[in-house]
């Protein structure tokens, strides 16, 4: 059976509001709805959620129209970047290279890249320790640290080319049985589901 790790699509920056704190944009809503429309989102058991706000509206959503409330989990929530508060979007991209090529480092105060994979894995570990493999389960956060889980489920180094693609809601697959990697990231609305 699989799992799939889901990060929220596209949000409404606001740089007088905390991170954590900002919701989707209109076309994130759009998309998040789309994919809750698709076959794969019924076939989904359970969704657990980062608690920042953008990825609980996107779990809701997915899970709405299949009777699904969505179990909140405040370990999955993206790399600790409050350090540094705000990054216009050049910086940001230029901080993220930083954050992924030194991982055992801290951008000016910013969680660890290691440190922050642990969290995701145990986080994904623990509610998979008495989950119902036969029950898909989808995992949905942020591209941080989803990208640093990603590096794990592939037995890999952390490295910024195991990224998302810009503009987030994308998903990947993997195997519950054994934590295997199964695909690269795709946009959300157009994963045609297993098999």
């Amino acid at each position: 059976m699989f799992g799939l790790y889901i990060t929220h699509p596209q949000i409404v920056i606001d740089a007088a509001v905390p991170v954590p704190r900002w919701h989707l944009s209109e076309k994130g809503r759009e998309r998040a709805v789309m994919a809750a429309g698709l076959e794969w989102a019924g076939l989904l058991g359970r969704i657990i959620s980062s608690d920042e706000t953008k990825a609980i509206e996107t779990a809701n959503i997915l899970g709405s129209p299949h009777g699904i409330v969505p179990e909140i989990i405040e370990d999955m929530g993206e790399n600790d970047r409050s350090a540094t508060g705000f990054l216009v979007p050049d910086e940001f991209e230029k901080a993220a290279d930083w954050f992924f090529a030194h991982p055992g480092e801290s951008f000016h105060g910013w969680e660890r890249a290691l440190d922050a994979q642990a969290r995701i894995v145990t986080a994904v570990e623990t509610v998979l320790a008495d989950h119902d493999r036969r029950l898909p389960v989808a995992f949905v956060g942020h591209g941080g640290v989803g990208t640093l889980l990603k590096c794990h489920l592939a037995r890999r180094p952390i490295a910024r080319d195991a990224d998302q693609p810009a503009g987030g809601g994308n998903l990947y697959v993997f195997r519950l049985s054994d934590r295997m990697l199964l695909s690269d990231w795709v946009p959300m609305e157009d994963w045609t589901g297993p098999g």
